[in-house]
């Protein structure tokens, strides 16, 4: 899942609402975009809610990425809002973990019935908000109904194993209790399923949430609370279980260093993350990581073009490169190096640029000015360590922020610029000519999130698979790096973080495990046969 950018997410400030962004100007006051109304915006919104809506902090304006017109604005949280806020959390829980999680199930499925009804409307405001385009914005909201779905199963069936004891007249079990309130700070590029990812499995487990998302789509948030809470008003339990905070750098930081937060799950960059996992770790508290991803896929000479190029194409230009599971490094064996390049910058030139909620666009706006700078910073960069820009690498003569999906060739597997996550669609593509050689160039970057082969040699799938093989966290065969589902565990090793969200046993990490022997006969025998007399 899931990846500038991030960094706003979580601890960096932000802009405030610049004074031209007059009431009149907001797009949300135009009728081409009345449909935001359907979503209970306006044009400021607040952006405190724990059972009742408010804010006292700073207001902040959101831009479309698309025309950088200004959308709505958003009262960020105080940080007296956010003392009352966790507060209110706390005391929510407690009526939250007492409920059965089977019908803490029934809530979250209704909850993802409710977003699918307002599906195509809320998939609207992440393209105008995020930038993505409009397929993506509803697949996005897809993936969080997904997630309810799943949830529900879920909650009929966590719980831990009953184990054998040594000791006659005695029963060893797990059991597995919800940690409390769960933090929840997401980022710009997935403004809604990163947080349903967390939150639907967090509640099932008896977990009462704090959301923080990316102040960049304040918008984003604040919707998806408006559905979430009319749902908990609905089922007579306190809204303050899906609690908002929308603000910047005091915000996340008071999330990070407060003891009352017991996880706090995070996705950004992995040099914001750093800083959130160490003032985590300095109050021994727990914490869920989604980092960075520098995410390669390898083509072998046997591999099938007619799979590689589209994979590549879509891993490297889906989401205008914005994915923490974009690939930005393509390996091409030498022998199919050049028809592989040719091919695909005849792809690229396929393309459909355009405003991101139009259906027929497949490639939209970086999402804000600072990653356009970013986008050509590195390919100068690029350029300078020895590369060849053989597509795009400039920005496109158009209102918003949108850039070339570029394609570079002719740099070493190990150029700085390689080494380097930039959130933007650039593709790095490199020659290997052995097996050994180019797994460990995949594994040689400090991130390890998403990586992918094409090959058609069994016994090389399952090397890659193996123990020294791909050292990620998603390793895939003959399909792209990016476009996970959701019934796997989702997350990455080493700069990535290491943490694991959505499916598999990923709930275990929203809930804290006790080892318990009962004692149910008349005779006290110690464990590994100790006698104490």
């Amino acid at each position: 899942m899931l990846g500038v950018r991030r960094v706003a997410a979580a601890l960096l400030p932000l802009r405030a609402g610049a004074p031209a962004a007059a009431m009149s100007t907001l797009l949300v006051n135009q009728p081409r975009y009345a449909w935001l109304r359907e979503l209970g915006l306006q044009e400021e919104n607040p952006g405190v809610y724990n059972g009742r809506w408010g804010g006292g902090g700073q207001v902040v304006t959101t831009y479309c990425p698309a025309n950088n017109e200004p959308i709505a604005s958003v009262r960020q949280a105080s940080l007296e809002d956010y003392e009352e806020t966790v507060k209110k959390a706390k005391e929510a829980w407690k009526v939250w973990a007492d409920i059965p999680a089977p019908k803490r199930g029934e809530i979250v499925r209704q909850i993802g019935d409710a977003l699918r009804q307002k599906i195509k409307v809320l998939g609207s405001l992440v393209s105008l908000e995020m930038g993505k385009i409009f397929v993506e914005g509803v697949g996005e909201v897809q993936e969080y109904v997904d997630v309810c779905d799943y949830a529900v199963g879920l909650s009929r069936m966590i719980g831990g194993p009953i184990l054998p004891s040594e000791r006659p007249g005695h029963a060893l079990i797990e059991q597995w209790n919800p940690v409390g309130l769960v933090g929840i700070i997401t980022a710009f590029n997935f403004p809604v399923a990163v947080y349903g990812w967390n939150s639907a499995i967090a509640m099932i487990c008896g977990n009462a949430c704090l959301w923080k998302g990316a102040p960049t789509t304040s918008l984003i948030s604040v919707a998806v609370t408006k559905i979430i809470a009319k749902v908990l008003e609905d089922n007579k339990v306190p809204g303050a279980i899906c609690s908002l905070v929308c603000g910047g750098a005091d915000i996340g930081t008071a999330m990070a260093r407060d003891e009352r937060m017991d996880l706090l799950s995070f996705t950004g960059s992995t040099k914001v993350g750093k800083q959130v996992a160490l003032m985590v770790q300095e109050r021994f508290g727990r914490s869920l990581l989604e980092l960075g991803g520098n995410n390669a896929i390898i083509v072998f000479e046997d591999a099938d073009l007619n799979l590689v190029i589209p994979s590549a194409l879509f891993a490297a230009v889906g989401t205008a490169g914005q994915r923490c599971t974009t690939a930005r490094r393509l390996f091409l064996h030498e022998s199919i190096h050049d028809e592989v390049v040719t091919k695909l910058a005849k792809a690229y030139a396929q393309v459909r640029i355009g405003d991101p909620w139009d259906s027929d666009t497949l490639y939209g706006p970086l999402h804000t000015k600072e990653a356009v700078k970013m986008f050509l910073d590195a390919v100068e960069q690029a350029k300078q360590q020895g590369g060849s820009v053989v597509y795009g690498g400039k920005v496109i003569n158009r209102p918003g922020n949108y850039v070339e999906p570029t394609i570079v060739t002719g740099l070493p597997h190990n150029a700085p610029i390689v080494h380097t996550e930039t959130f933007a669609p650039i593709l790095y593509v490199l020659k290997f000519k052995e097996e050994e050689e180019v797994f460990a160039w995949n594994n040689e970057v400090k991130q390890g999130l998403s990586s992918s082969i094409f090959t058609k040699d069994l016994g090389r799938i399952f090397r890659w698979l193996g123990p020294k093989g791909s050292d990620c966290g998603i390793v895939n065969v003959n399909i792209p790096t990016s476009g996970a589902e959701i019934g796997g565990a989702f997350g990455g090793e080493k700069h990535t973080g290491g943490g694991r969200e959505s499916g598999s046993d990923s709930w275990k990490l929203y809930m804290r495990r006790s080892t318990c022997t009962i004692n149910y006969s008349k005779d006290l025998p110690l464990a590994q046969g100790i006698k104490f007399q």
